[in-house]
């Protein structure tokens, strides 16, 4: 293609790129001295009058809206040879596309580029019209005075409520497309936010959250994707409901799910400090990590029956069932003896009532304790309601008191176990002795360099 020198009275600079449909150059507005994208129909569409059509109803739709998070239509025209083109914002610091290619944002930087995303398309909701496209492309990057800020852009296939209310057309990109959509269903605002869910998804893993490759595939996906392993729980949890299939199941708005996204990466972990000896009973200490709030990575195991979850700094680990671990926290803790917090680890099937020495919760607390000698099992102290059952075990590297019964139907394993160096505590309570001895056995820490 020649590059043009002028569209109107926009001089071009050079060309940003192609799709499908247009190219877009980047040019100077000569009579405001500023620099705009000016995006310019295809010559093998001009005689298309669908294509033609649709293009123009795209200025119109983002002249809707006046909003920062939005591409913005400053002006429109033809050309000479009588393509239509729109003067659009200039996103000069690229598309979120470009930067996942390196890999995974930082949770904080994900987290401010959905906020603002989210912002401009439940403006786009706000005054009826649905994007049906959103995806890391179009999602562009624009220098600001005090830094930078993320817009929408590209509706291309966007669609007044009122229109996609009366019919709709298949259409979108697989990776991010709702299901709905796909099957040409009549449309609301949900789709739109199972497309940001996926982008959600893209900006904090560098991947989406399926491999759908065609439209037909978006529908042969079945379950939830793969857990994010380097957010909070209740970051995934938000995500999941994004992307539930069943629309029905999802946020309600935009609106809502920013807002979920932003509660979760910001609670803080309940952590507790303890002032006791370092060898109490864990009932007690597994209190240090609070309720459900915290890190949590894990990768699923055999068939999904179990899942292997690490804390935060990525040092300790344990294989659990899958069911224990409806509620974990992993940001530390400080037991006595330690000037600033070490490693810790706590999932159970309810971290609120783990505390309690009588409480009938599966689960598992891990604690990485000040340096000091292996204690004898003898040393570890055992609530007195459960001192009758308790069997006290010492090897060169751990020290284990075990009590069945206590609390009733449950098998409680305290342990101090020898790491190279570094001692770790480790409470496992569990229905079932066996499965107990298992994951006690799992645990593992490789201290990152």
């Amino acid at each position: 293609m020649v590059q043009p020198t002028h569209f109107g009275r926009y001089s071009v600079i050079r060309r940003l790129g192609n799709g499908g449909f247009a190219a877009v150059w980047l040019a100077r507005d000569e009579e405001l001295d500023a620099e705009v994208a000016v995006k310019v129909l295809a010559e093998h569409w001009v005689d298309d009058l669908d294509v033609r059509r649709r293009f123009v109803e795209e200025g119109r739709f983002l002249r809707k809206v006046e909003s920062p998070y939005v591409i913005g239509v400053h002006d429109s025209g033809t050309t000479d040879d009588e393509r239509p083109f729109l003067v659009l914002t200039y996103a000069d610091r690229g598309t979120l596309a470009d930067r996942i290619k390196d890999g995974p944002l930082p949770l904080a930087e994900a987290l401010e580029v959905i906020e603002n995303v989210s912002s401009g398309l439940q403006e786009l909701h706000d005054r009826g019209v649905l994007h049906r496209d959103v995806k890391p492309e179009n999602v562009l990057f624009r220098s600001t005075p005090t830094g930078e800020r993320a817009m929408l852009g590209d509706l291309g296939l966007g669609k007044s409520l009122d229109k996609v209310s009366r019919v709709t057309m298949p259409g979108g990109t697989p990776a991010y497309v709702a299901p709905e959509q796909v099957r040409g269903d009549v449309l609301d605002p949900r789709a739109d936010l199972y497309a940001l869910a996926a982008v959600t998804y893209a900006a904090l893993s560098g991947r989406p959250p399926y491999s759908a490759t065609t439209l037909a595939a978006v529908l042969a996906v079945d379950g939830p994707p793969a857990p994010l392993e380097t957010v909070p729980a209740a970051v995934n949890e938000v995500i999941r409901r994004g992307l539930s299939k069943d629309r029905d199941q999802r946020w309600p708005d935009v609106r809502s799910f920013a807002e979920a996204l932003h509660a979760a990466a910001e609670a803080p972990a309940k952590t507790r400090r303890l002032t006791l000896n370092p060898w109490v009973a864990a009932t007690v200490a597994a209190a240090l990590l609070g309720g459900a709030g915290g890190y949590l990575g894990w990768q699923y195991g055999v068939q999904h029956q179990t899942v292997r979850v690490m804390d935060k700094s990525q040092a300790l680990s344990v294989e659990l069932p899958r069911e224990w671990a409806r509620t974990r926290a992993g940001d530390g803790w400080q037991p006595q003896g330690a000037t600033s917090q070490l490693p810790g680890l706590l999932v159970s099937r309810d971290n609120n009532r783990w505390t309690g020495s009588d409480a009938d919760v599966p689960g598992i607390f891990i604690g990485v304790l000040p340096t000091g000698q292996l204690p004898s099992a003898a040393t570890l102290l055992v609530p007195a309601t459960c001192a009758a059952s308790a069997d006290q075990t010492d090897t060169p590297s751990t020290a284990t008191v075990k009590y069945a019964g206590c609390p009733a139907g449950m098998t409680t394993y305290e342990r101090v176990k020898q790491f190279g160096e570094k001692l770790v505590r480790i409470e496992v309570r569990a229905e079932d002795a066996a499965q107990a001895e298992q994951v006690l056995d799992s645990v593992e820490y490789k201290p990152r360099s």
